[in-house]
């Protein structure tokens, strides 16, 4: 870890999603990135978080610490891979366990060197139940649906019941309170799932914040908003902040009633300018960074592309990604015979390097949250060419300044901002390539990290001074002088 170029508040500080896929994009990747500068700036270690059945997860934090996806001060740790490792103790009252689930055609299986590590049976009406098991084949827990909760039970090695929980989300926050051990502790909340629970979790030690990486309406209507983002944001004050990545987003949630006590807080996603080189530039050449989901609707970039290279032939497109719909857009390529001129590579790590000799970039998205992607190709000097949606693209690019916006879903026009571009004489370029890279400098993970250190302090005497509301007037004025204190302090540190 740096030496602190950062003060962040002491704590414990962890990000919260629900798992790491293996091939992941915007907002795994947002936040690693987050907790990297975190590290690195901030000089504090970041524990991440994950409550899903992967099963090996030891091995892919190897894995990301030999790609740098994790660096020196960063872990990941899964609630079950915990459970595996050290059971809680035993409860007074032992509950009564479940019978494992006889093994069955349709069950969902995940194994790991052989050994079965979950067993999941679902219907029609859901999911039957679950069970769990040790790297040597032990009962770990059963999950049943009880009562319309799925009542959890855990078994220690020899397969006694030793503890029971009375939902998942029950479990879940018996975690967080074994990790933060009553300690002043910061949970960044990135996954719209798991902020679900999150809501439930309320400890006067720990600061809780949701990051909403995407967009949160349903349709255009203030008010309306979207049934995966409904629950946690309709129960906004039990975080203790909102973080969004655009004004237009905040200006939005303000519309819709949507507040911790106060409105959410702009911080967008940040990148590390020292890692951005450039070399020789092909003007013509275009690079889309994007899974090949129906969101991102990566085929309207291929048919801009295709009716820009019928009248600039040097024009051409390589694609980074994979997804469901890249049998779409490979017909899409064929139906535009455009087969010489785009190429899918897939996944590839490490892709954004393409932007260091490309000349634009393309973003075709029906939404985002504050794309990381723009910026990255700014700071490289690629030009990014980009639907005007929610949110983002205009939080980032000046049109005609640093990059282009076009309406949202217009191929045509994109087709012409791409031959705009192209067309442009090789100074004036050059020109928009230097104000794009001045333009990310405001991304910078320096300009972003601290703002984090500022929300997450502000945060924690915000939470102090509202607990102290009850207690005596010395005790009250003690906090206040803390807080004014603490304020002093990281303004001499900054």
């Amino acid at each position: 870890m740096r030496s602190n170029a950062v003060r962040l508040p002491d704590g414990r500080h962890f990000a919260l999603t629900w798992g790491i896929p293996e091939h992941y994009g915007g907002m795994t990747a947002a936040m690693l990135h987050r907790s990297r500068a975190m590290v690195q700036l901030g000089g504090v270690p970041v524990t991440i978080l994950t409550l899903d059945d992967r099963a090996d997860t030891a091995q892919l934090q190897e894995r990301m610490l030999r790609s740098g996806e994790l660096v020196e001060g960063m872990r990941l740790r899964n609630l079950w891979d915990d459970l595996r490792a050290s059971p809680p103790k035993a409860a007074k009252r032992v509950p009564l366990g479940a019978a494992p689930l006889e093994p069955e055609d349709g069950d969902v299986v995940v194994e790991h060197d052989g050994t079965v590590l979950l067993r999941r049976r679902e219907g029609d009406d859901g999911v039957h139940g679950v069970d769990r098991f040790r790297h040597d084949g032990s009962l770990l827990a059963t999950e049943r649906l009880v009562d319309g909760r799925r009542r959890v039970v855990v078994h220690d090695a020899t397969g006694d019941a030793i503890r029971e929980f009375a939902s998942t989300w029950a479990l879940d926050r018996w975690w967080l309170d074994r990790l933060t051990a009553g300690s002043t502790s910061f949970v960044l909340v990135d996954s719209k799932t798991a902020a679900r629970f999150v809501t439930s979790y309320r400890r006067d030690h720990v600061i809780t914040t949701h990051i909403v990486h995407g967009g949160h309406r349903d349709g255009d209507r203030a008010g309306s908003l979207r049934a995966s983002r409904e629950y946690s944001l309709r129960r906004a004050e039990q975080f203790d902040a909102i973080v969004v990545l655009t004004q237009r987003q905040r200006d939005e949630l303000v519309d819709d009633a949507i507040t911790t006590g106060r409105p959410a807080v702009v911080i967008p996603n940040g990148i590390d300018l020292h890692e951005v080189e450039t070399g020789g530039r092909d003007p013509g050449r275009g690079v889309v960074l994007a899974a090949l989901t129906a969101r991102k609707r990566v085929d309207h970039a291929v048919g801009a592309v295709a009716a820009a290279a019928t009248e600039e032939p040097t024009i051409t497109l390589d694609v980074f990604g994979d997804g469901e719909c890249r049998g779409e857009v490979e017909a899409r390529i064929h139906q535009e015979q455009a087969d010489g001129l785009v190429r899918l590579h897939g996944h590839r790590p490490g892709a954004k390097t393409a932007f260091r000799t490309a000349g634009f970039s393309l973003l075709t998205s029906t939404s985002e949250g504050l794309p990381l992607v723009l910026v990255e190709s700014m700071a490289a000097g690629c030009i990014p060419i980009a639907y005007d949606i929610r949110y983002g693209p205009s939080d980032v690019i000046r049109h005609g300044v640093d990059g282009f916006l076009v309406p949202a879903g217009d191929e045509a026009a994109m087709t012409a901002a791409i031959l705009r571009f192209v067309r442009m004489p090789p100074a004036e370029q050059e020109a928009m390539r230097r104000r794009a890279v001045e333009r990310a400098q405001e991304f910078s993970d320096l300009a972003v990290t601290r703002r984090w250190a500022d929300l997450l302090a502000d945060s924690l005497d915000r939470k102090r001074v509202a607990g102290a509301r009850t207690a005596s007037l010395m005790t009250r004025l003690r906090r206040r002088a803390g807080v004014v204190k603490r304020r002093l302090l990281r303004a001499v540190g900054r």
